[in-house]
């Protein structure tokens, strides 16, 4: 009998929980939505929830799965681009676009790391100058295509990128503020 009760109260606590962690996100997306307003809320809300570490993630938590987005993401989009590569049909103008982009991506893997060093170091304006060169990265691969007036086979990617690049910024601006509203 005593057993009933505690899986009846340890439902409720992660019920509670969850409830607590999705409020966070909900509301730490709205911040950075009225910090950024070209981050898309839905896009955070949905990016953060994906993580399975998220339901129970404070907001320095929070900090570090956006960081890791942005590195699961850069990861594959490099992996995709090498992919495209192995087309031999490529126009010459797409392929040294996708060879530039190859290479952009895989320096961005170097930056991220570096950034989640930093980061889990509270050295946020270090972390933010790696993310911010991962955000321009992706925007830098996009122009190359637009440049020569070519269709990218990157856009989503390269905007998912810049996406979950700006949230990593995003949360890493609200915990600093929040650090400097302490000290105070």
């Amino acid at each position: 009998m005593k057993q009933f009760p505690l899986f009846f109260l340890s439902m409720i606590l992660m019920m509670i929980q969850a409830s607590s962690s999705q409020t966070l996100i909900k509301s730490t997306c709205k911040t950075s939505v009225t910090n950024n307003p070209s981050i898309n809320h839905n896009f955070c809300t949905t990016s953060l929830q994906a993580a399975p570490a998220s339901r129970c993630a404070t907001l320095a938590g929070l900090g570090s799965i956006s960081i890791r987005l942005v590195r699961y993401n850069i990861t594959d989009t490099r992996c995709h681009v090498k992919q495209l590569l192995k087309n031999t049909t490529l126009a010459p103008y797409v392929k040294r676009c996708l060879n530039d982009c190859f290479e952009l991506y895989s320096d961005a893997i170097v930056s991220v790391k570096q950034a989640m060093r930093h980061y889990n170091d509270k050295r946020f304006d270090e972390a933010n100058v790696q993310i911010s060169s991962v955000m321009d990265a992706s925007t830098t691969c996009e122009g190359g295509f637009e440049e020569g007036r070519v269709v990218s086979p990157l856009s989503k990617r390269n905007n998912d990128t810049s996406q979950l690049s700006a949230i990593a910024l995003s949360v890493m601006r609200i915990i600093r503020a929040g650090s400097k509203s302490s000290i105070s």
